[in-house]
């Protein structure tokens, strides 16, 4: 009997082939999720890239209206999608022309965090499929493995055990080769978990330290007593300092 690839497939049993076109479809789940994933993630940044210097330029001459048209402009970037629900809190205080005070600050964090969430949440998405891949591919194959050596010494026995080894030499090497898929499909899904974990890790450190930043703009610009913010470093409270303004 031939040991090429092909043969070994059509010489399979019913089970071991079943167990490759699971390993096949996992497989697949595995390269659409790492496709999908790049994409959205080399979107953000790419966004982010045009984003940060305008963004930083509106703040830099005061101009909160532009910065907040700005930011929702840009919905695939994780900087700007974190940075919209501040300026939506401070959005309709400039437009009524009320002072911005230390509440409306910290409700902006809040809405920086909870931005932030569902944000992690999304770029997460798909890696949960990537780790039970990469954990479960090699026990499939290694399932297929068994139940295909058991066949084979079971085919050896009922022959009389006749033949020795080579009576079952296909047979093993058709148990084994579900265990080699199991390993081909693991790898690799392993591999891109960790990257996009990395990845992700990344991005939610330009995500809080780009909401620390716009705290902390929103507080210099305050001459009203404030409390601790956990985005921010701690800054001591101004007892008796009187409210400023945020220039449109």
């Amino acid at each position: 009997m031939s040991l090429s690839l092909s043969d070994l497939f059509i010489s399979m049993g019913l089970f071991a082939k079943a167990i490759v076109v699971v390993m096949l479809l996992m497989s697949l789940l595995t390269l659409a999720t790492a496709l999908g994933k790049w994409w959205r993630i080399r979107k953000a940044q790419r966004e982010t890239a045009k984003f940060g210097p305008e963004f930083s330029r509106f703040l830099q001459e005061e101009q909160m209206e532009g910065a907040i048209s700005l930011a929702s402009q840009y919905q695939h970037s994780h900087v700007a999608r974190t940075l919209a629900g501040a300026l939506e809190e401070v959005k309709p205080l400039l437009r009524d022309g009320h002072q911005v005070t230390a509440g409306d600050i910290n409700s902006a964090e809040r809405a920086c965090e909870r931005n932030m969430l569902i944000l992690v949440a999304e770029l997460k998405r798909g890696l949960g499929l990537l780790a039970t891949v990469g954990s479960t591919a090699p026990f499939v194959g290694l399932l297929g493995t068994t139940v295909g050596i058991v066949n084979a010494f079971t085919g050896m026995a009922a022959g009389g055990g006749s033949g020795g080894l080579a009576a079952v030499s296909a047979g093993i090497a058709e148990a084994l080769i579900t265990t080699a898929f199991g390993l081909m499909v693991a790898i690799p899904a392993v591999w891109i978990y960790n990257y996009f974990s990395t990845k992700i890790e990344f991005l939610t450190v330009e995500m809080t330290y780009s909401a620390k930043e716009l705290v902390d703009y929103l507080i210099k610009s305050v001459g009203n007593e404030f409390g601790r913010s956990t985005f921010t470093k701690d800054f001591p409270a101004k007892v008796g300092s009187s409210s400023g303004h945020i220039n449109q």
